[in-house]
């Protein structure tokens, strides 16, 4: 499904976005590994760039901001999740256990979002759309394939999502310990316990994942540009996997599915 032309239903992730410490770097960097385009964006939006990948909305990169001189927030990818009503999905989000970090936010004439916790402590986002559903392109290289949540406590997770926002979480046929997000039947995302060999102190985590054409080579040049890798391409049932980090700390995976 290389293009999207319709609404996400609620539930599935829609969108992702990266709030940078230098914004200029992290769009030169994503430019050079995965051919988006994008200039930093208008003062009324705090500078936000919607990125595309031939011409089509892909991700989105913005200025982190600190609020009232505190440190800047980490530099992480957020996922966020459709929705038809987000001041019903904030009421159902703090029923259920979970945290607002923001208030249901106006944007424009694009839509309306939050940001929240879930109660296992991963950050994750809220999109309503009004004239902009999210990403117009995944599914192929360089656009969004796969958003999985890294879990300290996976039943408190599932039940957390199932309640808040109408999902199933069935278990993976054929996987150990991994479940799937379903909206309407239809696989949208993957849930499974943090990897125990995770640094201490690593949270609850939603983890994006961007296609590529050639896993190892994506790879060779996310070092060149000043990435790291943090686990090295190999081979799994669903495609040739690896997890990296961008120059300024972002952690994100790439894939060649199978």
């Amino acid at each position: 499904m290389p293009e999207v032309t319709e609404r996400y239903l609620p539930g599935t992730p829609c969108w992702v976005d990266l709030m940078a410490k230098n914004q200029q770097e992290a769009l030169d960097f994503y430019r050079d590994v995965f051919g988006w385009q994008g200039e930093v964006g208008p003062a009324e939006f705090g500078g936000y760039t919607v990125c595309t990948l031939n011409d089509r909305p892909v991700a989105g990169i913005g200025q982190a901001e600190a609020p009232d001189g505190a440190p800047p927030p980490p530099t992480v990818w957020t996922t966020y999740l459709a929705t038809e009503d987000a001041d019903a999905a904030l009421a159902a989000i703090t029923a259920n256990g979970g945290t607002s970090l923001t208030p249901v936010l106006e944007v424009g004439d694009t839509g309306r979002m939050l940001v929240a916790l879930d109660p296992t402590g991963a950050v994750f986002g809220l999109w309503q759309p009004v004239e902009f559903p999210g990403a117009q392109v995944v599914n192929e290289p360089g656009a969004l394939t796969w958003n999985e949540l890294h879990t300290t406590d996976p039943d408190v997770a599932r039940a957390f999502y199932e309640a808040a926002l109408s999902v199933a979480t069935p278990p993976m046929e054929g996987a150990h310990h991994y479940w799937q997000f379903a909206v309407n039947a239809r696989t949208v995302g993957g849930l499974c316990p943090l990897d125990p060999e995770s640094p201490a102190g690593t949270p609850s985590h939603w983890l994006t994942y961007f296609a590529v054409d050639d896993t190892d080579s994506t790879v060779d040049a996310l070092v060149r540009r000043g990435g790291s890798v943090l686990v090295p391409p190999a081979d799994s049932p669903w495609g040739r996997v690896a997890r990296v980090r961008d120059p300024q700390g972002a952690a994100f995976a790439v894939i060649r599915s199978t």
